[in-house]
């Protein structure tokens, strides 16, 4: 095997400690392969760890302020009441809870203009302690209302806010026509191969047609002709069986591969068709990627069957020289698959939602990574591969709601809960996060391999991808980096991390990596060393990686957009003050729907007040660009 070693890699862990592990030698490129090219990507004082610091700290020379809350008006809405007594209606009007990816698109529409534009972001979950006054279902199930569910239902989905540089900064624009919630109730469409189909067809749409609402918003993606791409992930989360009594035994083996069964929030006590039992294709109605158009307020959003039904983290393309696109998409939980859609149409280079029709047409791949350093796009095609009746699978539709169940048949490469992807803009090397594993090498589970190479990956890694064209169905892969303490030396030069979640490249080359320690492993233990989550620089050239910002108690920081002239950067800042058990222990206090901010009050930091997931604007004092 061609082992990609680099002598630093050698020097520092030396050739015994690399075979030890048991495994087949990952391939670290980034030591081995990279080479300075230019002026350093880098300029900036790296900020220190946070260690239960409350607030934001960026470095030295930028300025951050809190630019968009949850409950803020989204135009012209109700005012956020710091009680959590605003009603269902009002938060149908406001900012949704636990903003996620977001993205910046300049105004006019085709510009690249960046003194005005609409910021576009996914409000993924919400946490029913902080939401309501006196909980949610699980706090009281006899306080909880249909008008609770509600709420908790129009606190999920899409905001779409008018920006504007003034005199005095950026402001949102109130009111504004451009302004738009789409929630867990919007009617929205449905297209490509499953459309229409048995598996989506419900008492409430028996035609399988309109489905209400997209939730478990988390990342995103941005088409070239101006729409905005929404990708549900924890859709199983929503879902109570309330009996498996009548239910088919395939439907029963689906369910059981979707973690179908458990309702995280109860909206099942106030609305039935979240009880899997009395709708079981309700569930096969999300776990999709949904396209809208951001300039239309009145625009219907459209779940885009053909790529596939399953806990999609975002979604990053590439273009070919015929117009082809190419979309890759993690699957986020643990072993798990990358997947690729290539469009069987290119794209003409024009503007307009109405392209969107190109991605209800093409071929959805698996990833499978050998040891050898390459991989292969597994086609998920019906009748071919094993995908057949015979292993259950009855047409395309079928295969594409059950892609999970295909991936497993044609042999693709379990991961380490994939999820972000980003696309180098003058590469084309794809970069994807696995954010942890700690049941790799159970007993039962998969032992590690080259692409995860850590039994019980605690920390993460990211990998890389590299094709000789965009429509390829061959690849070569590389390690990119081990997060981490003690193999990230090897791989990481300057400021370490754990559990990288959220990417972003930059139209400069820089690579911008969001961590995701779970809020009960915060501060503590091995994690200790790491601080509060937050956001690091990394030049792909060199592996230089520095630390940009930190985040308050409790939060994950996740979504990162700018503007095209990269002079204004805005981050998102999800679920502050989430169980943090060495605060709540320092302190003796339990974070309750009594005592939501026992581990954070940020942003406003009131007494009597809670933490709010919050866009955060970054600019730099000198008005130049981020990050140099």
């Amino acid at each position: 095997m061609d082992l990609k070693i680099s002598r630093r890699i050698i020097v520092k862990t030396g050739l015994g400690g690399i075979f030890a592990t048991m495994f087949h030698v990952p391939l670290l490129a980034k030591t081995a392969l990279s080479q300075s090219i230019g002026r350093a990507l880098l300029g900036f004082p790296a900020v220190a760890i946070a260690d239960l610091t409350d607030d934001v700290v960026v470095p030295e020379g930028y300025s951050v302020q809190v630019f968009y809350r949850w409950g803020d008006p989204v135009s012209d809405g109700a005012v956020f009441k710091m009680d959590a007594s605003n009603t269902a209606q009002q938060q149908l009007q406001q900012a949704g809870m636990h903003h996620d990816a977001l993205q910046f698109y300049p105004l006019p529409m085709c510009s690249n203009l960046a003194e005005r534009g609409l910021l576009v972001m996914n409000h993924e979950y919400i946490d029913s302690q902080i939401l309501h006054a006196d909980g949610g279902a699980f706090d009281s199930l006899s306080t909880y209302t249909a008008e609770k569910t509600l709420k908790e239902q129009y606190a999920h989905g899409v905001s779409v806010i008018e920006i504007k540089k003034e005199k005095n900064g950026w402001q949102i624009v109130r009111p504004s026509n451009y302004a738009r919630r789409i929630t867990a109730t919007t009617p929205i469409a449905v297209s490509g191969p499953a459309a229409g189909s048995k598996y989506l067809q419900t008492k409430a749409d028996p035609n399988g047609q309109q489905i209400l609402g997209t939730f478990n918003n988390c990342s995103n993606g941005k088409m070239p002709w101006g729409s905005y791409l929404t990708c549900e992930e924890n859709f199983h989360d929503y879902f109570h069986v309330s009996t498996k009594k009548g239910i088919a035994k395939k439907q029963k083996k689906a369910w059981k591969r979707y973690n179908i069964g458990y309702s995280y929030y109860g909206w099942h006590h106030n609305d039935e068709r979240f009880d899997a039992s009395l709708h079981p294709n309700e569930p096969n109605r999300f776990g999709w990627i949904v396209e809208f158009d951001p300039f239309d307020p009145k625009s219907t959003p459209i779940k885009k069957t053909a790529m596939g039904r399953f806990a999609h983290e975002n979604v990053a393309h590439k273009i070919a020289k015929d117009g082809r696109i190419a979309l890759y998409s993690g699957d986020d939980a643990k072993f798990e698959y990358i997947y690729k859609f290539i469009t069987k149409h290119g794209w003409d280079g024009t503007q307009g939602a109405h392209h969107g029709q190109l991605l209800d047409e093409g071929v959805l791949y698996a990833a499978r990574f050998d040891e050898t350093g390459e991989g292969v796009w597994l086609p998920l095609i019906y009748g071919q591969d094993g995908l057949t009746q015979q292993n259950g699978f009855e047409d395309q539709a079928d295969l594409l709601v059950h892609v999970r169940m295909a991936a497993d048949v044609v042999g693709a490469t379990p991961m380490d809960r994939p999820e972000w992807v980003t696309v180098h803009p003058d590469t084309d090397e794809v970069f994807v996060s696995m954010t942890n594993n700690t049941s790799r090498g159970d007993k039962g589970k998969a032992d590690s391999d080259a692409a995860n190479p850590r039994d019980d990956n605690y920390f993460g890694h990211i990998m890389k991808i590299m094709e000789d064209d965009v429509t390829s169905t061959t690849f070569s892969w590389e390690l990119f980096s081990l997060a981490g303490d003690d193999e990230s030396e090897a791989t990481v030069t300057g400021d370490s991390y754990a559990c990288p979640d959220g990417l972003m490249i930059d139209s400069r080359g820089v690579l911008w990596v969001q961590t995701d320690i779970s809020s009960s492993k915060l501060n503590t233990d091995k994690f200790a060393q790491f601080g509060n989550n937050q956001m690091l620089a990394v030049d792909p050239n060199t592996g230089e990686t520095r630390r940009f910002l930190t985040g308050p108690v409790g939060c994950e920081v996740t979504g990162v957009t700018m503007t095209p002239d990269l002079k204004t950067m805005w981050v998102n800042i999800q679920h502050p003050g989430e169980d943090v058990p060495k605060v709540l222990k320092r302190q003796g206090l339990r974070k309750s729907a009594d005592n939501p901010n026992a581990a954070s009050n940020w942003p406003d930091h009131q007494k009597e007040g809670r933490p709010r997931s919050a866009t955060v604007m970054i600019t730099k004092d000198d008005g130049g660009v981020i990050g140099t």
